[in-house]
């Protein structure tokens, strides 16, 4: 076991391993790229699919929750209602001598340009940040559309649709995950801050009055899905918004926040939204959107507790997390990089790894991974065995199964394990079993 080790404190370390290891590249890249766009790689669409499929088993394997896919597209009128149209905007200074925009609440100094150091400054002026596109096959006559800047809304206009359908009583839950768009000014920080993103949000629909206690409910719930998953804990914390930080919407709110190599910031939002959002639609549409209570004969129109969490952030807070630096042996130069990932996680679940080319071993070890197939694996015959494990280190593979000439008469294997670097023979006939029970309890 390695006798120390560090943690990431420059997210340029992990942008380089990213785009070696195939987990992000920057989009675009060969015509330059396009600034604030990125694509996930072999690697990383399958850490991004595992971030979303462990979130949507902890939302949805309740009773209480059920799953929506709205679409991106939708009528204006949502977001006139919602108050995008209307107030979606942030306040902009230009530079009038490097003509670069700053957004006035994130500058160092209000009073000069955080580019050039410029005082010559215009006045603060509103920018919209949605995106808008034309439905229709002549842009001057078609209708203007809006790309989606949240999914919640999708949500709400659906509530009655999934209330009747699925006959649900309140309080409920509507659960969502899907890309959403803003034309950020400042994006920036790798994956954390993007112009095209994916949501993992829920809306729960409770009787007003009973909202304060599911707000604390929701909160517990929320905080402890990141320890289920491998998260430390000492990286995480509860930011409660201030009456200058509330969203016009909401009655109380609290951000989720990791510590990044860039600092404490928003990693999920609890929010306690009222009847905001179905109060606005009801009166915009003309569509009844109450609830009528069997059991008491009442009808109101239920307020909303939200939880919000950007799927790229979580997958770049996972990798920040789980990496680290040791020094695997007695020499200085000796280093390993692992991504601690937990195996719910973990792209990869196991290698198989022939401890050479010749052709008993590499037949056999591509029968074991072809027995193994339910488990998302890798097959690795190039280098020597130590750097073979150090590249399924480095990707966060939790197990590696070498094939070596001892297999051929006594038909085991050796397991490696990523985090400890124990190795132990197994029988092959148990193997599956073994790595089973191993995920399992890990």
């Amino acid at each position: 076991m390695a006798s120390q080790h560090k943690t990431l404190d420059d997210l340029a370390t992990l942008v380089s391993l990213c785009k070696r290891r195939g987990f992000v590249f920057q989009s675009s890249e060969v015509y330059g790229g396009l600034n604030s766009c990125w694509d996930y790689g072999p690697l990383g669409v399958e850490l991004k699919n595992n971030v979303k499929r462990v979130w949507w088993d902890a939302m949805t394997l309740r009773d209480d929750v059920v799953g929506l896919d709205a679409s991106i597209l939708m009528a204006p009128q949502v977001w006139k209602a919602s108050g995008h149209v209307d107030g979606f905007s942030d306040p902009l200074v230009e530079c009038k001598k490097c003509k670069s925009r700053h957004r006035v609440d994130k500058m160092k100094d209000p009073k000069k340009c955080d580019t050039c150091g410029s005082s010559e400054l215009s006045e603060p002026r509103n920018f919209n940040l949605m995106f808008k596109t034309f439905m229709g096959p002549v842009e001057e006559s078609a209708a203007v559309v809006y790309l989606r800047p949240e999914t919640a809304q999708g949500i709400y206009v659906n509530f009655e649709n999934v209330q009747i359908s699925m006959r649900k009583k309140i309080p409920f839950g509507i659960a969502q995950i899907g890309k959403a768009f803003r034309n950020e000014i400042t994006p920036g920080n790798f994956t954390f801050r993007t112009r095209e993103f994916e949501q993992m949000e829920m809306q729960y629909f409770v009787k007003p009055g009973s909202d304060d206690e599911f707000m604390n409910m929701w909160k517990e719930v929320r905080f402890s899905f990141y320890s289920k998953v491998g998260f430390k804990m000492e990286n995480l914390r509860f930011h409660q918004h201030g009456k200058g930080e509330l969203a016009h919407y909401a009655k109380d709110a609290y951000d989720i926040e990791y510590k990044f190599p860039f600092g404490w910031n928003e990693l999920e939002g609890i929010h306690n939204r009222t009847d905001f959002d179905l109060k606005n639609h009801q009166q915009l549409s003309g569509k009844k959107l109450e609830y009528f209570d069997e059991a008491t004969k009442e009808k109101f129109i239920p307020f909303v507790v939200e939880t919000s969490a950007g799927c790229d952030r979580m997958t770049l807070a996972v990798m920040c997390d789980a990496y680290r630096e040791e020094l695997a042996g007695e020499g200085e130069d000796d280093k390993r990089v692992v991504l601690g990932f937990h195996p719910d996680l973990a792209p990869i679940k196991v290698a198989f790894l022939p401890l050479s080319k010749k052709p008993d071993l590499m037949d056999l070890s591509h029968k074991l991974r072809s027995d193994l197939r339910h488990f998302k694996s890798q097959y690795d015959e190039s280098a020597s065995i130590g750097k073979r494990y150090r590249r399924q280190d480095e990707i966060g593979t939790p197990f590696c199964v070498t094939i070596d000439f001892e297999t051929l008469n006594d038909k085991k294997v050796t397991v490696r394990h990523r985090d400890t670097m124990v190795q132990e023979r197994v029988s092959m006939d148990q193997l599956n079993l073994y790595i089973t029970e191993k995920l399992k309890n890990f």
